[in-house]
């Protein structure tokens, strides 16, 4: 196995890339649906299902050694996934912070969602610097 291609970055990308494809592409097969579930315009579904399914694929294409732009592909990831996230944040999950539903919050609390805005914000300010070393 090639060690340019294995770095501890790919710890990071994987489940990032693995969330944000899932739920987006949920939302981009059933806008409607997804709409009526999160109480959103169907149009700004579809805008948050392609950001989503953009900053899934920006942050593994951003760890490719042989991608020009990986460093570029990897801020934009995060860059897509933050808006998404802090308006998941203050829209379903605020003030509650367990991640288990309960009466008040049926989609839980924010804890997952500040965890992946933590790894967001980390894509943004190091772009694919793991790979430099």
């Amino acid at each position: 196995m090639n060690p340019n291609f294995m770095h501890a970055g790919w710890l990071l990308r994987v489940p990032f890339a693995a969330v944000f494809l899932f739920h987006g592409a949920g939302k981009l097969a059933m806008p409607a649906a997804s709409a009526q579930m999160l109480g959103l315009p169907m149009a700004l579904v579809l805008l948050v299902g392609l950001a989503e399914v953009l900053a899934g694929l920006g942050a593994l294409a951003g760890g490719l050694p042989r991608l020009a732009r990986a460093d570029l592909a990897t801020r934009l990831s995060g860059l897509a996934a933050a808006p998404v996230l802090l308006g998941a944040i203050a829209m379903v999950h605020w003030p509650r912070w367990s991640f288990t539903p309960s009466e008040s919050h049926p989609m839980g609390g924010m804890e997952f969602q500040v965890v992946l805005l933590g790894m967001a914000v980390y894509f943004m300010m190091t772009g694919a610097r793991e790979r430099a070393s």
